[in-house]
């Protein structure tokens, strides 16, 4: 593994490969960030699949091949981007690097912190503040799995110290939302469970 990045480094090549594909591969020259969108959806899942195997035996090499294609699509939004006058892979690097050092003060500043919770804390105040959401539910993603999106609903709830509302026990999308609650409050991802309960009996 290299320990800096070079002139000669993978990344650097890829934005030059990136941008003679986007000239010569009609099939890529033809794609647009829509196009791409179920793309990217579908190697994230794989590679999902690809952490969720690595209990089961799984190889790291297929979860490092599952992430180089996430990376693909990163790297081909970035060319589309950049042939539009936009922005390109460098502006993406230089605005995640600048993130990491706002919402990280406890490594690249003056805070001492050390519990894993205050630093979440601390980290989902400074989004809040860039973001300058004005609804309590703004930027939780309508495509989002129903668990996962139910789980940060609950969580948007939570912060701003708004109780979820007691469901009908009768309903079963109350129950399910129940089950979600109870999955947050010993710290399991609702989703993540329930995948694997379908694996473990479809296996």
């Amino acid at each position: 593994m290299a320990d800096s990045l070079t002139d000669e480094s993978a990344l650097v090549e890829l934005v030059a490969m990136m941008a003679r594909l986007r000239a010569e591969c009609g099939w890529k020259a033809a794609q647009t960030h829509r196009t791409l969108a179920k793309h990217l959806l579908e190697e994230t899942y794989e590679t999902i699949e690809a952490i969720e195997a690595l209990d089961q035996g799984g190889s790291p090499e297929h979860l490092r091949e599952e992430l180089g294609d996430v990376l693909l699509q990163v790297y081909l939004h970035a060319a589309i981007a950049a042939q539009a006058g936009q922005f390109d892979m460098e502006d993406v690097a230089r605005g995640l690097r600048e993130k990491m050092l706002r919402r990280n003060p406890h490594v690249f500043g003056d805070v001492v912190e050390t519990d894993p919770e205050r630093i979440n804390e601390t980290w989902e105040a400074v989004k809040a503040a860039e973001k300058q959401r004005s609804g309590l539910l703004d930027g939780v993603p309508l495509e989002l799995p129903a668990l996962s999106r139910a789980a940060k609903v609950l969580d948007r709830l939570e912060r701003a110290g708004t109780p979820p509302p007691v469901g009908d026990p009768a309903d079963l999308g109350d129950r399910l939302l129940a089950l979600v609650s109870e999955a947050r409050e010993t710290g399991v991802d609702p989703e993540q469970a329930l995948r694997e309960a379908v694996r473990r009996i479809s296996a």
